[in-house]
């Protein structure tokens, strides 16, 4: 069976997210680790219900529910960023970069065939 990356990095991501919001709500950030969790957890949970689509129709809807995801996810991760009184973890800005790039690829290239 051919690796199916969006999925691996979406669930990759999923973890180091949970891992963030841990940290989040260890310093007593509340709001915002719940809001990241659930946006950046959703991304992976659409990518893979995607997979199991009736159609391609359902296949596109599903990979475009990921990218709100991703650009909500982002969203929030520019407010820990640009906030003094929050930690941040960079990669978490290079890696929901790269899958909202694959993401809007594979939107791209669906709705081409």
């Amino acid at each position: 069976m051919k690796e199916n990356v969006v999925v691996n990095k979406s669930i990759e991501f999923a973890l180091k997210i949970i891992t963030y919001c841990e940290l989040l709500e260890d310093k007593r950030k509340y709001v915002i680790a719940k809001q990241l969790l659930k946006s950046g957890t959703s991304i992976g949970a659409n990518v893979h219900e995607a997979q199991n689509a009736e159609s391609k129709a359902d296949f596109i809807h599903k990979i475009k529910i990921a990218a709100k995801e991703v650009d909500e996810t982002k969203y929030w991760l520019i407010l820990c960023e640009r906030s003094n009184t929050y930690p941040f973890d960079e990669a978490l800005k290079s890696m929901i970069n790269e899958l909202g790039l694959i993401i809007y690829k594979i939107i791209s290239s669906s709705k081409k065939r």
